[in-house]
């Protein structure tokens, strides 16, 4: 079995089709079904944001895997196989590991360092393990994923990466429109993003503040928190006529703001769109007196010797987890041939003991005092050649198939694993 991730994201697909490509939590319901019935795959976890679609996956053959998956999104998004090809990256083991990694700690997203991406890898987990869709060895990947994401944001200042982003608009705001107290600012949406840039904007001094979203009371809560007003979401043409600055992040499928809701006179206004997909139509930025600011005009470049730094902390941490992760997923990976190793021993050990009996006749101290002999010397037999071949597979070296030879050489057959019975803790310490 091997881990496979499959996806397509904002940096192999335009906005376009990443938006005909976004699954809802119906088509990611069906689409899972699909997926259980591929012989060549066991386990999926799908994650459907509005900058990714990515299947990450338990898998018993690469290719048939591949195929499978991919001629599924087709039919769950309704585009062709060749169409989607073009578009869809693979990583496979190792990489797949990394990439998982790379993605819950935001260092993949086009905000970098954003940390919604983590709440939506947990939901993706969540919707996996209530459908049933997962085994132990993508649980274990999600779940570590996880703690990787949570530990580069504790641990490091990646959050600053995507806070200059919202800093670096204001700057480019305030040369085209002059001092920032002085003008009239919009924000549109309450998430995670929109919230930063509203702190950014009170911070800045603005003083004449809006806040409108869908849900009413998200506004009204962070207006509050950063002194402005809270707008509602009908009096959004109104709201963008009046202002001079208007910043969306909304995380909607499909243009917020466009030709039908924007004013089209020849006042001055900077428009900035921190989201993907588009919260702004481009057309827009055609109109008179219109400046349009995209998320990959600000993200096209990283230039702040802070900023590199805690990217490359975070790229260390997160190189130094998927380092431990493989080393304990290989050494598990020997984990079930030691067991057939020990049963084999074992039964070895029961059926000689059982032989002797019908041969010598021993009293019970004399019986038990042999079991234990035979015992502790097949297992100092074994220590050592189990210990090294876990080792072995945890480094990797020249990517032999432990698993493999072990039952080779001891002619093994995986299907009789079982428990070995004996006893460790007394073979190891000697007895008393």
């Amino acid at each position: 079995m091997s881990l496979i991730v499959i996806g397509m994201s904002h940096r192999t697909s335009g906005v376009e089709l990443l938006e005909q490509v976004a699954l809802s939590a119906d088509r990611i319901d069906d689409f899972e079904v699909a997926l259980e019935r591929n012989e060549h795959v066991n386990a999926t976890v799908v994650v459907s944001t509005c900058n990714r679609v990515e299947i990450y996956a338990d898998v018993e053959t690469f290719h048939g895997a591949v195929t499978g998956i991919t001629e599924s999104l087709a039919v769950a998004t309704g585009l062709a196989v060749p169409q989607l090809r073009e578009h869809l990256y693979v990583h496979f083991e190792d990489r797949a590991v990394a990439h998982a990694f790379q993605v819950a700690s935001g260092l993949d997203s086009v905000a970098v360092g954003e940390a919604q991406i983590l709440g939506q890898l947990r939901d993706a987990l969540r919707a996996a393990q209530e459908g049933d869709h997962l085994d132990p060895s993508l649980s274990a990947l999600m779940q570590h994923a996880l703690r990787v994401g949570k530990r580069v944001h504790t641990e490091t200042d990646i959050d600053s990466v995507s806070r200059s982003l919202v800093e670096r608009s204001l700057d480019l705001a305030q040369s085209t429109l002059g001092e920032l107290s002085a003008q009239r600012a919009l924000v549109v949406g309450a998430g995670a993003m929109s919230g930063l840039a509203a702190h950014t904007l009170a911070r800045a001094g603005v003083g004449n503040l809006t806040i409108i979203n869908r849900t009413p009371a998200k506004a009204a809560r962070l207006a509050e928190a950063t002194g402005g007003v809270a707008g509602d979401w009908t009096q959004l043409t109104a709201a963008v006529a009046e202002a001079d600055l208007v910043i969306s992040c909304t995380g909607a499928v499909g243009h917020v703001l466009d030709l039908d809701n924007v004013d089209t006179s020849e006042k001055a206004t900077l428009l900035v769109d921190l989201a993907l997909p588009r919260d702004i139509d481009p057309a827009l930025a055609d109109l008179p007196g219109i400046t349009l600011i995209s998320l990959e005009d600000l993200n096209a470049s990283v230039t702040d010797d802070a900023e590199k730094t805690q990217l490359a902390a975070a790229h260390d941490l997160v190189s130094a987890e998927v380092a431990e992760f493989l080393v304990a997923r290989r050494a598990a990976a020997v984990a079930p041939a030691v067991a057939e190793l020990r049963a084999r021993a074992a039964d070895v050990v029961a059926a000689e003991l059982t032989r002797l009996a019908q041969r010598v006749e021993l009293s019970e101290h004399d019986e038990a005092q042999v079991q234990m002999t035979v015992h502790r010397v097949v297992e100092k037999i074994l220590h050592t050649p189990t210990v090294r071949i876990k080792q072995l597979a945890g480094e990797e070296q020249g990517g032999q198939d432990y698993a493999a030879l072990l039952r080779t050489l001891f002619d093994l057959n995986p299907h009789e694993s079982r428990v070995s019975q004996i006893p460790h803790g007394e073979a190891a310490g000697g007895g008393r």
